[in-house]
């Protein structure tokens, strides 16, 4: 999904995207959305089946938090 597409859903969702990273952005969406804001943080596998970003999440290189 590109960067733009991700900004017009946040737009629908009444959420401002101005400045915010790409992983950021898409954590407020999924929270908007009624989801965990755990993008980019997944080790392999994902129980968050109705989030439209778990393909995407699970081909990012994984945060190094814990």
């Amino acid at each position: 999904m590109k960067m733009q597409e991700i900004r017009a859903k946040a737009k629908a969702l009444g959420i401002n995207s101005f400045g915010k990273k790409k992983a950021d952005l898409i954590r407020e969406i999924q929270r908007a959305e009624g989801n965990f804001d755990c993008f980019g943080t997944a080790r392999g596998s994902c129980d968050q089946l109705e989030c439209c970003f778990r393909d995407l999440c699970l081909a990012e290189p994984q945060d190094a938090s814990p």
